[in-house]
């Protein structure tokens, strides 16, 4: 149980896959104006992670390796198209805010990192519980993000108004230089978090520094000290 409970909370805390691990950065970018299409295009992801987890771990011994990643791309492109639809069905005004980006959670590299890394060497309770921890963690950041992006920007939260009239809006905190400078804080203090916690801060490429690294069966491998060195030159 306290395995399992681990597994759900690291995505959230710990290994948040936005603001620790610095992945998805695109549609956090891209989406985060407003609060509800932060809070929308989280659930989507959370809902295409949770199944393409299930699925891919179900099928991590028919998968043949040499075709995995084809075949990771092929199920969560699957869970997508149905998301999409049901966006398109029941959220009309969700899917107009995010556009492109909800199809392009087919190519989201958290999607793609946790059935690599994680579904594709574990059973099914322990993916779909790291598929919900890491998407409710990107959920959470994109909501907040677009929470202050738009109280900042345009005066309102979840487009009721709560400074307007009385605080000029920043327009700029709408605008991408606006969406950088918010996402740099919010790893700033993440980082900060982490090292009051005594969490380790990352600070050198290669695998000795990644998170996710006692997952990864490529550890010890020469690969992997290979492509530090060539970094590194």
């Amino acid at each position: 149980m306290n395995k399992n409970l681990k597994i759900f909370t690291n995505g959230i805390l710990e290994e948040n896959p936005t603001l620790r691990l610095v992945l998805g950065t695109c549609p956090t970018l891209a989406v985060t104006t407003a609060a509800k299409n932060g809070i929308g295009m989280g659930i989507a992801a959370t809902a295409v992670l949770v199944c393409s987890n299930a699925a891919i771990s179900l099928l991590r011994k028919v998968i043949p390796d040499k075709v995995r990643i084809p075949a990771f791309i092929t199920i969560i492109a699957g869970f997508v198209s149905v998301v999409q639809m049901l966006v398109k069905a029941f959220a009309p005004a969700i899917d107009k805010s995010l556009g492109i980006y909800l199809p392009l959670i087919v190519v989201n590299c958290i999607i793609l990192a946790r059935a690599e890394m994680f579904a594709s060497k574990n059973a099914v309770l322990p993916s779909v519980l790291d598929g919900l921890g890491m998407g409710i963690g990107f959920t959470c950041t994109l909501t907040l993000m677009g929470m202050i992006r738009e109280l900042l920007g345009n005066g309102t939260l979840f487009d009721i108004s709560v400074t307007a009239g009385h605080i000029s809006p920043m327009i700029i905190f709408l605008l991408p230089p606006g969406g950088f400078f918010v996402f740099g804080v919010l790893v700033a203090a993440s980082n900060g978090i982490a090292k009051k916690k005594g969490k380790k801060i990352v600070e050198h490429l290669g695998c000795e520094s990644c998170p996710s690294r006692n997952v990864c069966d490529k550890v010890n491998s020469s690969e992997c000290e290979a492509k530090e060195v060539a970094v590194n030159e």
